[in-house]
């Protein structure tokens, strides 16, 4: 062999082991990468990447720099499929944030309904609150969300719990509300369910004396109707 075949199979020897040394130098995805990858594709509503990350072993438990887990991010994109994946492989539906909410709390109170009836089904928390100290039935009835209270009011949850600020879901539909049809309907489904109408709050109004004052007449006449003062 010939002094220039010799030198090209040193260099290619040596090109060779400088590719080996920098491929084993570049680490592989660690467990937090593949765990926040998840939460991004989640929160994306990229079902495709949600379904490799779980091949790859990332955990439904993890947490991003929010406190929110996978499902949580998906709960708040409204991405049904990918809910149902994550409850599939054991995604807690009572799992908080840094800011007390959970997916179950979360589609609850922003009216998120298919993905409501998946954590109701994997055993939701209907005595958890959030961080006003309200069940999810409280801001789904503040928020305008008739379909949502219905599903709620369907459940064992507590009509008449009252949160930290002193409102039932009662009082927020009509004091947060706008005494339009959607509000003046959620009003008439608590009453139908069996909410106490007499239930003041910190300043001693009924719900009925906060409807005659804004002039919410369809309201009052539900709230009269039922026996409120």
């Amino acid at each position: 062999m010939s002094i220039y075949g010799i030198r090209n199979k040193a260099v290619l020897g040596a090109a060779f082991f400088i590719f080996i040394v920098l491929a084993m130098s570049i680490p592989a995805q660690t467990q937090p990468s593949r765990d926040q990858a998840l939460i991004a594709a989640a929160g994306r509503g990229d079902l495709a990447a949600v379904q490799k990350s779980l091949r790859d072993g990332a955990g439904v438990t993890a947490r991003d720099g929010r406190g929110r887990t996978a499902l949580l991010a998906a709960t708040h994109g409204n991405h049904v499929e990918i809910a149902r994946l994550l409850i599939a492989a054991g995604a807690d539906v009572n799992a908080k944030d840094n800011i007390e909410d959970t997916p179950y709390l979360y589609a609850g109170a922003e009216g998120r309904d298919e993905i409501l009836k998946l954590t109701l089904a994997a055993g939701a928390d209907l005595k958890s609150t959030n961080r006003y100290g309200g069940t999810a039935l409280i801001p789904a009835a503040h928020h305008g969300h008739p379909e949502t209270v219905k599903i709620l009011l369907a459940t064992t949850i507590d009509k008449d719990h009252v949160n930290r600020l002193g409102w039932t879901a009662l009082l927020e539909a009509v004091v947060l509300g706008d005494g339009g049809p959607l509000h003046t309907e959620i009003v008439r489904l608590l009453v139908a369910a069996g909410a106490n109408v007499n239930i003041v709050d910190r300043e001693k109004v009924t719900p009925l004396a906060h409807a005659r004052r804004r002039g919410y007449n369809a309201m009052a006449r539900i709230l009269e109707a039922a026996g409120g003062r």
